[in-house]
């Protein structure tokens, strides 16, 4: 069996402070191991036929097995623990700013692009519909609400085009 699991982060505009926050998250586990693990994300959270990636990065691990099965377990919890920390102070400073329709569309098409992830290239999804999953507990693990528009293109200089030119162009934020 392969243990495998993943964090990252997926906004819809260049929040760099935010950005910086999630990746200075320092779990006691992965101090020594942050940077693999956060190249495995880069790596992993490809959407390869857009070239671009579904997110700003985070961490992704698998194939661990080589590991005490309690360390992997704590490891695991760490990482889980993380994200409350992480975000809470996210969401406080940001959760009363306002948003035009413009920016409600953009982020309804970035959910378009984690929907498209989770359905063609995450291995967990593509497990289970390869070894006979349900297929409604895979579709209710999708986002309620998502978007596709025919060749996108964001405005150039907009946030939209920003933000995409750092989807298209790994970054390090930390």
């Amino acid at each position: 069996m392969e243990e495998f699991g993943g964090l990252e982060v997926e906004p819809i505009s260049l929040p760099h402070t935010s950005i910086k926050m999630i990746r200075g998250i320092s779990m006691e586990h992965t101090r020594r191991i942050l940077p693999k693990f956060k190249a495995w994300a880069d790596k992993y959270f490809v959407i390869s036929h857009r070239n671009e990636t579904r997110g700003l990065g985070g961490i992704f691990f698998d194939d661990l097995n080589d590991r005490e099965p309690e360390k992997l377990f704590e490891f695991a919890k760490d990482a889980a623990n993380s994200v409350v920390p992480a975000y809470g102070p996210i969401i406080e400073a940001r959760k009363d700013d306002p948003f035009s329709e413009q920016q409600k569309q953009w982020q309804l098409m970035r959910r378009g692009r984690y929907v498209e992830f989770n359905l063609v290239y995450d291995r967990g999804t593509v497990f289970c519909l390869k070894t006979g999953g349900r297929i409604e507990s895979i579709l209710m693990s999708l986002l309620e609400t998502a978007r596709w528009e025919y060749d996108h293109h964001p405005e150039p200089g907009s946030p939209e085009a920003d933000i995409m030119d750092a989807f298209k162009h790994a970054r390090e934020w930390v």
